[in-house]
């Protein structure tokens, strides 16, 4: 179907509702569980297909947590983000598939090592203009730019970090497709594949409401940072043997 054969779409469906049910409870996941999968299955499907959903995904969580964004952080961070957007741009138009399969695995493995690590950040105007960079970069070239900024909110408040992650999750999406787009680094194949993943999306959207008061955040924060080290080592070693 649209070019990928059953099996992979189960596969792809089966990431997108556990990154998007864990997302909807700790504030990210979708794209750290799902960019390793498509990497390892359907490759020329990065990072189109994952910004795409990461861009409505935020959409529904904002409904729910809108009233605790850090406003005056997202300014800093969605402004260093444009720059980064360009460069993360450049990088796909510039590097094979392989390498930016590499990339999204390494970019997996060091938000886990350093999530792991509870690497401490202030949040200040200079960590949120770097995180708002690098997530510019990563989010364009790989689908993945929530670890920046989620390492530098950890230690606010859940719904802090949810919300933020939502509204900066939502634009920073955005800003990627557009200038994907104009470079012509979209393809009809990702938008077709989108349309069919989005009721799995919204599964995985409905199914975070109750896993949000009955499961340990500290419990599910284990498994995410266990899957997502797992299909980035994966994803590595196919890339590069």
């Amino acid at each position: 179907m649209f070019g990928v054969d059953p099996l992979t779409l189960l596969a792809l469906a089966v990431a997108l509702f556990v990154g998007s049910a864990l997302q909807g409870v700790v504030g990210l996941g979708l794209g750290l569980v799902l960019a390793p999968v498509i990497g390892l299955t359907e490759p020329q499907l990065l990072p189109g297909l994952a910004l795409w959903l990461a861009l409505v995904y935020p959409m529904l969580t904002l409904t729910r947590d809108w009233r605790h964004a850090d406003r005056p952080g997202l300014a800093w961070a969605l402004g260093a983000r444009v720059p980064g957007t360009a460069v993360g741009v450049w990088l796909v138009s510039l590097l094979p598939i392989r390498l930016l399969n590499v990339a999204v695995g390494t970019m997996v493995l060091t938000a886990v090592v350093l999530t792991a690590r509870s690497v401490h950040l202030r949040l200040t105007r200079s960590t949120l203009l770097g995180a708002g960079f690098v997530s510019g970069i990563t989010g364009t070239a790989t689908s993945i730019g929530g670890p920046p900024l989620a390492i530098v909110y950890q230690r606010e408040a859940p719904d802090v970090i949810r919300s933020t992650l939502g509204v900066y999750f939502v634009a920073g999406a955005a800003l990627s497709l557009v200038g994907l787009g104009i470079s012509g680094e979209m393809t009809l194949q990702e938008l077709q594949l989108f349309a069919l993943l989005t009721p799995v999306l919204l599964l995985g959207f409905l199914a975070s409401g109750p896993m949000r008061t009955r499961l340990d955040h500290a419990r599910v924060r284990g498994v995410l940072l266990s899957v997502c080290g797992t299909s980035a080592v994966l994803l590595i070693l196919r890339s590069v043997f």
